[in-house]
């Protein structure tokens, strides 16, 4: 009976390393997307987030399930309920790669950004995609060492938006109003997806460790 939960809960924390790929997939879609003014990747990209919450939806259910049948305890309890928060915290990363993806969509044929940001953007997006990666990664091998690099990726997540504001705000701003709500609103989320992949450390170092980091560089929601 052990062993069988022993090997569910194994399946769990594996699912969730898959969903983080998937999540990875669906950012790099909308990116893509985004900067490339391409409809039908973001169709695409804003449909498949119907398959990132079913599958939140099957390891939340899962993960119940194991709390309700086996009242894990310590170490396997930690497990479990971080798993929760993961998948809540995976779920709204997908959730927000569609909103990038139906801003594209909106401006189409036009882009969203503008040129002078675009290359801001991209690497906003990289940083976002790295960070997944290694929630996903950090998640699969323990690695709290890797997990505590997150707080210093988010960093310089949170200097790239503050550019944004620099720069619609210096005056000589040449575009509209809704190009300013537009990068205002895409900023935000690449920020936001950064925020859930620190969270997702957080909760590996809790996993591992039993303890919660703390200090400012750390997201607490």
């Amino acid at each position: 009976m052990r062993e069988t939960y022993h090997d569910e809960l194994n399946t769990v924390v594996n699912d969730l390393v898959a969903m983080s790929e998937r999540v990875r997939g669906a950012l790099m879609a909308a990116t893509q997307a985004l900067l490339s003014a391409d409809l039908t990747v973001a169709e695409q990209c804003i449909s498949d987030d119907d398959e990132v919450d079913a599958m939140a939806d099957d390891l939340e259910t899962r993960c119940f399930s194991l709390l309700a049948r086996q009242a894990p305890v310590a170490g396997e309890l930690r497990i479990v309920v971080a798993a929760i928060r993961m998948v809540g915290d995976l779920s709204r990363m997908g959730d927000l790669a569609a909103h990038i993806a139906k801003i594209a969509r909106m401006r189409y044929p036009e882009h969203a950004v503008p040129e002078s940001l675009t290359q801001n953007f991209r690497r906003m997006a990289t940083v976002a995609e790295e960070m997944v990666t290694t929630a996903g990664r950090t998640l699969s091998e323990r690695d709290v060492r890797d997990a505590e690099s997150l707080a210093d990726s988010d960093e310089e997540m949170d200097e790239l938006r503050r550019l944004h504001f620099r720069v619609m705000l210096d005056g000589e701003w040449p575009h509209s109003i809704e190009a300013a709500v537009d990068v205002a609103l895409l900023g935000r989320y690449y920020e936001r997806i950064a925020d859930h992949a620190v969270l997702m450390a957080r909760r590996v170092i809790y996993i591992v460790t039993g303890t919660q980091p703390e200090g400012e560089h750390w997201t607490i929601a």
